[in-house]
């Protein structure tokens, strides 16, 4: 059991959903900042509202740039298929920063109809039933 325990709670402490982001940046928790690590193309088709684009490869140069001393780093990239948003907070730890990976990525930030940003403004999808509940929070 003791193995469990350090394993899951090693997990919480380095990872976090789309959901708890979204609670905190609409609740305005100070010193958050949320990394969108994608290509430049990626970026324009859809992101993260409040998110900042920082691609992986540019993280060492840029990050003292973009994420004030002090910050919490949650680093996305595309879905649960993708381990970019992994590189990407590896990263930023190497550099020293507190960092979380935000699981489900991109993807199920949209499929649980919580807002994006595109060319055309900010928009929105409905949730997709199979990863929340319509009109309701997970609850878990």
């Amino acid at each position: 059991m003791t193995s469990a325990i350090a394993f899951f709670e090693a997990r919480l402490a380095f990872e976090t959903d789309v959901s708890d982001v979204h609670a905190d940046l609409e609740a305005g928790v100070a010193g958050v900042v949320v990394i969108d690590s994608r290509s430049a193309e990626s970026w324009r088709q859809g992101h993260l509202p409040q998110a900042v684009h920082l691609p992986t490869r540019e993280i060492a140069a840029r990050a003292a740039e973009v994420v004030p001393p002090g910050a919490s780093v949650v680093t996305y990239c595309w879905g649960p298929g993708c381990n970019g948003a992994t590189r990407a907070a590896l990263e930023f730890a190497r550099l020293g920063y507190p960092v979380k990976e935000m699981i489900g990525g991109y993807e199920y930030w949209v499929r649980e109809g919580f807002p994006v940003r595109d060319e055309h403004g900010v928009r929105a999808r409905p949730a997709d039933e199979l990863t929340a509940p319509i009109g309701a929070a997970c609850g878990c």
